[in-house]
């Protein structure tokens, strides 16, 4: 996109309306939509010194005559990184409502929360419709991002209803989320450290490109630290229990996409061992479909699991000693990879207007378990088969299944194969652990 002048700059900076008017000229034909007011909306917080785009903090600044400004140069930046994030609207992670989730107070000093903000609007709205053409003017956006425009509802049992949005979105808001966490903190830093240094009625002064006096709280933020296997081999149960662990969490970057902040420990529930911390969107994208405690529906976002981005998933879930000495899946992912990979060539198809499809939803069960292995039987079968047929296609025992997917991981994965296999750890658990219950939420489980 070529330059253009916009009005109101001046030496770099420009106003904010100005600013508003160029992110919409840039982010015009982003994959994201985004929302007008996102300078001058309540919610951009520009008069406490930041504005939230995307993923990324804008600091604002005050000249001499009181007027509020931003860089220009740091607008663009946002906007091309912006530009640059591909969505999937079929890629859905569940935002909300969540039975039991803790309530937290809402004021000027709360950073995004963005899933809480987002849930209560559309409660106290009476759903996403309503939302869309909501005309009192109140803020909208979230980081720039009109969120009503990709929210979808779903209604389960004809009388629960749920929301959900894009995954792509979920981590820049997730993002937007940390980084105006990381700037809150930086800045109250600097104003504690300034009111011991220098006077009270002296605040800092910086100076614009034009020489002129402007009042900036000068917005650096920590930037997100990779994991290096820092927690490998520690016990959940343990760690969990540590003061201080949510905050070190925070800190990394997502063990398994590596762009968004973590902000949960991903861990094997059958041996009980640490993998990851992982970013909410990456916890709930790994999460099983369960319709009961022992059987699942095998969702079209295993093809991400097993297709797109496998080798990060196999090698993020071989971080677990048990899973990776033994050369295997927990039980829910090993049944949903029979299914998925080892079964898809039993899976009947249907005629449709461009070609054929695949009859159905495939849902797998087992009898037994994992620390059974003679006994533990998979089934895999069709749900809602359009001729209204409800037809098994395979039973496999746990072991063969297990064998299969050795195989597979060698062809698939090879560097994940290698370093698996009971000759390449000791001083493992002589039993099975027994599955964890994990209770901290509804429909957030990680198995």
């Amino acid at each position: 996109m070529s330059e253009r002048v916009m009005p109101g700059r001046t030496g770099g900076l420009i106003t904010l309306v100005a600013a508003d008017a160029l992110w919409a000229d840039l982010t015009a034909d982003s994959a994201v939509p985004t929302a007008s007011g996102a300078f001058t909306c309540s919610l951009a917080r520009a008069r406490v010194g930041y504005v939230l785009l995307g993923g990324h903090v804008v600091a604002t600044v005050r000249a001499s005559n009181g007027q509020w400004s931003v860089p220009e140069a740091e607008v663009r930046r946002a906007a091309a990184e912006l530009n640059a994030v591909r969505m999937d609207r079929q890629d859905l992670v569940r935002i909300g409502p969540f039975r039991g989730a803790p309530r937290q107070e809402c004021n000027e000093e709360t950073p995004l929360r963005w899933r809480r903000r987002i849930t209560g609007e559309l409660q106290e709205l009476g759903g996403p419709e309503r939302a869309a053409r909501r005309e009192d003017g109140r803020p909208y956006h979230l980081a720039g991002i009109d969120w009503r425009q990709i929210l979808v509802e779903q209604t389960r049992d004809g009388t629960q209803r749920t929301w959900w949005l894009p995954r792509a979105v979920v981590r820049l808001l997730d993002a937007a989320e940390h980084a105006e966490t990381q700037w809150v903190q930086a800045a109250r830093t600097r104003q504690a450290s300034a009111a011991v240094t220098e006077p009270p009625s002296h605040p800092r002064q910086a100076r614009d490109a034009g020489g002129r006096q402007t009042t900036s709280p000068e917005s650096p933020t920590a930037a997100l630290r990779p994991y290096n296997k820092e927690l490998e081999g520690q016990l959940y149960s343990v760690l969990s229990r540590k003061p201080g662990t949510s905050r070190k969490v925070a800190g990394w970057a997502c063990a398994v996409c590596r762009t968004a902040p973590a902000t949960v420990l991903d861990h094997c529930h059958e041996h009980g061992y640490v993998r990851a911390p992982v970013c909410q969107s990456c916890n709930t994208q790994e999460r099983p479909d369960h319709l009961y405690s022992n059987d699942i529906r095998v969702a079209n976002r295993y093809t991400r699991l097993f297709h797109t981005d496998t080798d990060d998933w196999l090698r993020h879930w071989h971080r677990c000693p048990g899973c990776r000495a033994r050369t295997t899946l927990p039980l829910p992912h090993l049944a949903a990879w029979t299914a998925h990979i080892a079964c898809r060539s039993l899976r009947p198809t249907h005629r449709a207007p461009r070609g054929r499809k695949p009859c159905g939803v495939l849902r797998v069960s087992w009898t037994g378990s994992q620390n059974a292995p003679r006994s533990c039987l998979l089934t895999v079968a069709v749900d809602f088969c359009p001729s209204g047929e409800h037809r098994v296609l395979a039973r496999v025992p746990y072991r063969e299944a297990a064998e299969r997917f050795r195989a597979w991981l060698a062809e698939t994965a090879p560097a994940v194969a290698a370093a698996a296999g009971p000759d390449r750890l000791d001083g493992l658990p002589a039993q099975f652990r027994p599955v964890i219950a994990d209770t901290s939420g509804e429909d957030l489980e990680l198995f």
